[in-house]
């Protein structure tokens, strides 16, 4: 069984002091690939030398919509040199549109909307953030489609019901799961886990933040602990968790253009 976290964030202070350990969990739970997530421009270097550093993490290079305040002209020719020169670059993100927190509606949907062009121009998908923001991301999103067609992407650490999850499965995106999936109150999101189709699913921690059952409220959670989304999606699903896993590391292979090893990491 291969299984792949497609966001984590390990350059987070709260990992530094034992990550070597923090990587020895995971391989020893099948992870064979992440994808790391960026937040802003201060982390580039830092991901990039972690991607150095294990040779099974990939990375994503561009800024949160809560950090548009970091955005500027060289910033995007940052992301666009990543993006151009290092092969471990597989997404531009994350980006997207969070207006649960912030109400600066304009900079946030300017900035997502450079995102996009970037992502086209290196045909690269985006990861995406979205948080209270759904419906007028779905309507940014058509507009791009029709002014500059179609982009790749995944909605990560979904947690939208299942009206606004088939919207973006109709602009053809894949709809990634978190440790939001397996707590008691998530009907919404597992209504949503058991519509995607088997060809868009992933699954991801989002460590260090929302630790799955059987062990949220840890302090820290991580990558190790995709497994336990794994299994309650293919609970959800009606499915074996090898099933389950076989399928969306193949879909993760494909949107972020990964192969998997034929031998262990460890």
């Amino acid at each position: 069984m291969q299984l792949i976290d497609t966001h984590v964030h390990l350059n987070f202070d709260v990992f530094q002091p034992d990550l070597d350990q923090i990587a020895q969990r995971w391989r020893e739970h099948h992870i064979v690939r992440l994808v790391h997530s960026c937040v802003e421009p201060s982390e580039f270097a830092e991901i990039q030398g972690l991607a150095q550093r294990f040779p099974e993490l990939y990375f994503a290079v561009g800024v949160h919509p809560l950090d548009v305040d970091k955005w500027d002209q060289e910033v995007a020719a940052q992301i666009l040199a990543l993006a151009q020169s290092d092969p471990k670059v597989v997404a531009i993100g994350e980006t997207g549109l969070d207006f649960f927190k912030a109400d600066n509606h304009p900079q946030q949907e300017q900035t997502f909307w450079a995102h996009l062009l970037i992502a086209q121009q290196f045909h690269l998908p985006v990861i995406i953030h979205c948080r209270e923001a759904a419906t007028p991301m779905i309507r940014l999103l058509q507009r791009f489609w029709q002014a500059h067609g179609s982009v790749a992407g995944v909605m990560h650490c979904w947690s939208g019901t299942p009206a606004e999850t088939q919207s973006f499965l109709d602009l053809g995106f894949y709809i990634s799961f978190s440790g939001i999936v397996t707590f008691k109150n998530a009907g919404s999101v597992q209504a949503s886990a058991r519509m995607v189709p088997c060809d868009r699913i992933l699954i991801e921690t989002d460590c260090p933040f929302l630790s799955p059952v059987p062990v949220r409220g840890t302090r820290r959670n991580e990558p190790a602990n995709v497994r336990y989304v794994a299994q309650s999606l293919a609970e959800l699903r009606g499915t074996s968790l090898e099933n389950l896993a076989a399928i969306t590391t193949q879909n993760a292979c494909r949107l972020f253009q990964l192969s998997v090893p034929t031998q262990s990491l460890i």
